[in-house]
């Protein structure tokens, strides 16, 4: 907002004074980095995007009419109604680079329904040459439709207006188009409109852009750039970079960026020192509204949207999450410090992240189908739930730490028998099914393409205590089993041709596919506490050894189905042993304390069957709210990771 003043945003600036000699070297030094590392697309995918954008917003004209003519209208009058497209996000902010998608907003009169939008519009898409895919995902709370084309990821919302035509030159500035309309409309039009004033609040556009292009190269590299798994989605980062423009309004790239690292490490930690300078002074919370945003105290980070009505862009975010980002908003800091003075370059800031080595032990939760374009829809409602299995995981005793990884990893197997498609659907892939190509089984009886997208959570536990003795346990079995519950509640689900999987692997078990080549360490290269021994005492092996015997589990509800249907594996990983077991689909039990508690589980894949206690139950030990502690960062290589022994 610009003020009476004469500043832009909700404060004055910090400083107004120009970037000094070293600023503007480092901010040349900037550039090209963000050259050299391909942050730019080439002039030819630019032409393409313009193109397809064309082709678009004369599909929407004509899907607009087509359902006009369903109404009874002439064709002259459905004709005239109109129908835009707005675009919003990183193509909008101009910080896009190759490969990116482009958010795109449908704006359609009042008689086109969004009933109209999954049914026509989506099957109009199909049809269209050049495009690869298409898919519709209407309950999603933010109702979109994937598509791509001529290879242009696209991303598609609709937005209808309470208008009965549409005109060319519309703009979305205006709040009164907000009047009459339902509130998955409301969110579909707050992207564009929230990009745009985002630019029309900037001091310099360009500095802007390049500030937000470094940004967003840093927080993908280091694998805190997602929303939906509780980080900072587009907009966010894009709201600070650009709030720090603003109080920074003569300074160009290479000092916001500087500006930025030491704001946001201030901003995050600790909370309780600086709450008080948060709520008055100039730092990036409240980012656009002066008036405090009742959800703000609900929330760990908030960032509120400058577009009426304001909303908060981060309330995704988890104590985990957080924990993360102000470790990496103190690393970044400390990288750019040395880059000011010479003693680093810029290279050293967009260092690939090291979630893969950081952690013992990991989650895998697997989504799996036989059809490529339900595979879309059941991992999307996957990854959107698994924000709620680390917010259930932090309250386990013991557990410092939930760290989801931003993205899943998508593959295709080609299985010939049930035993196959089961144990694809469990992460446990037979070198024989790795190699097996789509050319390998066509014309084969029951030869089937079983689709998986895994997801990872990295866990680390508390410190084994000194003096203390024997196995640590610690029982995740209730959050695993809860998560899983809660995804096969989709409206949509079908247990036979959708899979749901939760199971503990080390580190030394993970697959090939997470690693770049030539990034795999050596397992003797894997750190752990110094015990003066290479075994662990539970079961005489290497604890970085990987688990030789695996048994399969399949869940119970697979039994009675039709032969020819194959049900994919549905089962949680677990749980309070030496080495976590599957659990059966048993029901929780409530021990005597009432205290929640699961059943004995009745398969391990360890090398060990763990002796159950007494009474069969396990306790889960979950954390008071209260006493949730602050982040203490950085993370020690010698912590042992959940659901297995601490070495002794």
């Amino acid at each position: 907002m610009s003020t009476t003043d004469g500043y832009l945003g909700v404060t004055q600036p910090i400083s107004t004074s120009e970037s000094n000699e070293r600023e503007k070297q480092v901010t040349v030094t900037l550039m090209e980095e963000l050259r050299k590392q391909g942050t730019f697309e080439s002039e030819e995918e630019a032409k393409t995007r313009e193109i397809v954008l064309g082709h678009l917003s004369a599909l929407v004209k004509k899907f607009v009419t087509k359902v006009g003519l369903a109404h009874g209208m002439s064709e002259t009058a459905a004709s005239a109604t109109g129908g835009k497209i707005f675009t919003f996000g990183s193509y909008r902010l101009g910080v896009h680079g190759p490969g990116s998608d482009i958010d795109t907003l449908c704006v359609v009169p009042k008689h086109v329904s969004r009933d109209d939008f999954f049914d026509v519009f989506e099957d109009m898409l199909r049809e269209q040459p050049g495009v690869t895919e298409a898919s519709g995902v209407p309950e999603a709370y933010v109702p979109i439709i994937k598509t791509k084309i001529n290879g242009i990821p696209i991303d598609l919302l609709m937005a209808r207006l309470a208008s009965p035509s549409i005109a060319d030159d519309l703009s979305l500035q205006d709040d009164e188009l907000l009047r009459n309309l339902d509130d998955r409309c409301v969110r579909s039009l707050n992207g564009s409109r929230v990009t745009d004033e985002i630019l029309r609040l900037v001091p310099n556009v360009t500095v802007f852009r390049d500030s937000l292009r470094c940004i967003k190269l840093w927080a993908q590299r280091r694998a805190i750039y997602s929303n939906v798994n509780g980080f900072l989605g587009g907009v966010a980062w894009a709201m600070l970079v650009a709030r720090v423009c603003q109080l920074y309004p003569n300074a160009i790239a290479g000092a916001i960026v500087s500006r930025f690292f030491i704001i946001m490490y201030q901003w995050t930690w600790p909370q309780p020192v600086l709450l008080k300078q948060i709520e008055e002074g100039p730092l990036p919370v409240r980012v656009w509204n002066p008036k405090v945003y009742p959800a703000d105290r609900a929330h760990r980070m908030p960032i509120i949207t400058p577009a009426y009505p304001s909303m908060c862009a981060t309330h995704n975010v988890t104590a985990s999450t957080q924990m993360i980002m102000t470790e990496e908003f103190k690393k970044g800091s400390e990288i750019v410090d040395r880059i000011i003075v010479g003693s680093a370059d810029w290279s050293a800031l967009f260092a690939k992240h090291d979630f893969f080595h950081k952690y013992r032990y990991y989650l895998q939760i697997i989504a799996s189908t036989r059809s490529s374009d339900l595979q879309i829809k059941w991992s999307g409602t996957v990854e959107s739930r698994i924000r709620q299995l680390v917010m259930k995981l932090e309250y386990v005793e013991s557990l410092t730490l939930a760290h989801p990884f931003i993205k899943g990893f998508d593959q295709v197997h080609y299985c010939l028998t049930p035993e196959e498609i089961r144990a694809v659907a469990q992460g446990d892939v037979l070198e024989a099914v790795a190699k097996r190509k789509k050319e390998d089984v066509e014309g084969k009886e029951g030869a089937t393409a079983v689709y998986t997208t895994s997801f990872y959570i990295g866990l680390a536990i508390e410190p084994k205590p000194t003096g203390s003795k024997g196995p640590r346990k610690l029982d995740i079995s209730y959050p695993t089993t809860e998560f899983t519950k809660q995804v096969k509640m989709w409206e949509k689900y079908i247990e036979p041709e959708m899979g749901i999987t939760v199971r503990h692997i080390k580190s030394t078990a993970l697959p090939d596919y997470v690693f770049d080549e030539g990034e795999r360490q050596p397992r003797s290269t894997l750190k752990r506490p110094k015990s003066g021994k290479d075994t662990d005492k539970s079961n005489g092996t290497s604890p970085d050894a990987p688990n030789k015997k695996r048994r399969l589990v399949q869940h119970p509800k697979a039994n009675g189905h039709a032969d020819s249907l194959v049900p994919l594996a549905t089962h949680s990983a677990s749980n309070s042993v030496s080495e976590p077991v599957v659990p059966t689909s048993q029901p929780l039990k409530t021990s005597q304390n009432g205290t929640i508690a699961s059943v004995n589980p009745a398969a391990t894949p360890a090398t060990v069957e763990p002796t159950p206690p007494s009474n069969g139950i396990y306790t889960v030990n979950v954390k008071d709210p209260s006493q949730i502690k602050s982040p203490q960062l950085p993370f020690g290589e010698n912590v042992a990771v959940a659901t297995g022994v601490t070495p002794s």
